[in-house]
């Protein structure tokens, strides 16, 4: 029997414990199914520092079973994810780090869910290593960990004895894979099924909005992002977007990146993915039709772009997202 350890401390999200114990319930159930003793195939147990009960950030109170004192011999420990993320002076020196560093010493396999990659990260342990987190976070997660190799596109990371799930319900995915790890592939297909869940969803891709940054006081800049969006239809060049704003296209390409965190090229291809994004959701205009209107004469061209940053087609993404009644 595998023992599942699970963080709970203040500010966490009540579902990374509640889904993952439900989880690993439902796969117990079908294990013994399978099996000809009936036997338990996970145990869960709650663990916070002091072993008193937790306020989460919905405040639902969870009620541990043990303290970081207690001597528990997990086969894992899931951190929880965080909202709002811990600023990381305040998770600086911390028992709950030490916790963690002494598991993952001892043997134990560390995993975290969406925004627990923070507190992961702050650990040290990611140092080097493969991770993911929530997709709305990428850049400060980036900024905070440069040592880390963040994969924002990945629902699930997994090297030595560290995994990383992706934004809040990719925890199904990190219970689908401890199960498969620790039961069979077979049983972690059944209970995908059981809970209605695409197993073979990898990505996080599909799903990220891209911040298009316009909360900035450089009033040259927004009226250059102004013109893109009232011209996305048109062949902009970045030099003509620079000429209309009356700046040298060399002072504002370092201006404009200063302003918004991406160069001029980079925002006008997010805004014409996005603006593509949104008529694949809300409209039943044919490819061709978005492909012009955003800027793209060539539909090929486009749907190679678009599938690069999203890892679907135009046409898997609506048929994916269509929010308009299916008939």
């Amino acid at each position: 029997m595998k023992t599942i350890a699970l963080l709970a401390i203040e500010g966490c999200l009540s579902s990374s414990i509640t889904n993952l114990i439900d989880s690993f319930t439902i796969a117990n159930l079908w294990h013994a199914s399978f099996s000809e003793n009936g036997e338990t195939l996970f145990e869960t147990q709650i663990v916070s520092p002091a072993g008193n009960p937790v306020i989460c950030s919905n405040n639902i109170q969870i009620n541990p079973h043990y303290s970081f004192k207690d001597q528990i011999n997990a086969d894992y420990l899931i951190i929880p994810a965080l909202l709002p993320i811990p600023k990381s002076r305040d998770m600086r020196n911390s028992d709950v780090l030490d916790y963690i560093c002494r598991k993952y010493s001892s043997g134990t396999t560390v995993a975290s869910i969406c925004t627990g990659a923070f507190l992961l990260a702050e650990t040290g342990l990611l140092n080097g290593k493969c991770a993911t987190t929530n997709w709305r976070f990428e850049k400060k997660f980036r900024y905070r960990y440069p040592q880390v190799h963040l994969k924002i596109g990945e629902i699930l990371t997994e090297n030595d004895n560290i995994m990383c799930s992706g934004a809040v319900t990719a925890i199904m995915h990190l219970a689908l894979r401890i199960i498969q790890r620790e039961g069979s592939s077979q049983l972690a297909s059944v209970c995908a099924k059981a809970m209605l869940v695409d197993s073979n969803n990898a990505s996080q891709a599909p799903y990220a909005i891209y911040p298009l940054n316009e909360k900035h006081n450089d009033t040259e800049i927004q009226k250059a992002q102004q013109y893109m969006r009232d011209h996305l239809a048109a062949s902009i060049s970045i030099d003509e977007v620079a000429e209309v704003v009356c700046i040298s296209p060399r002072h504002f390409k370092r201006r404009f990146k200063n302003a918004t965190g991406d160069s001029p090229l980079n925002y006008l291809q997010k805004l014409r993915i996005q603006t593509a994004k949104n008529q694949l959701e809300n409209t039943r205009d044919s490819i061709e039709e978005i492909t012009h209107r955003i800027g793209y004469e060539d539909s090929s061209a486009f749907r190679r772009l678009f599938k690069r940053h999203t890892r679907l087609s135009p046409r898997e993404y609506r048929d994916k997202f269509l929010m308009l009644e299916k008939k």
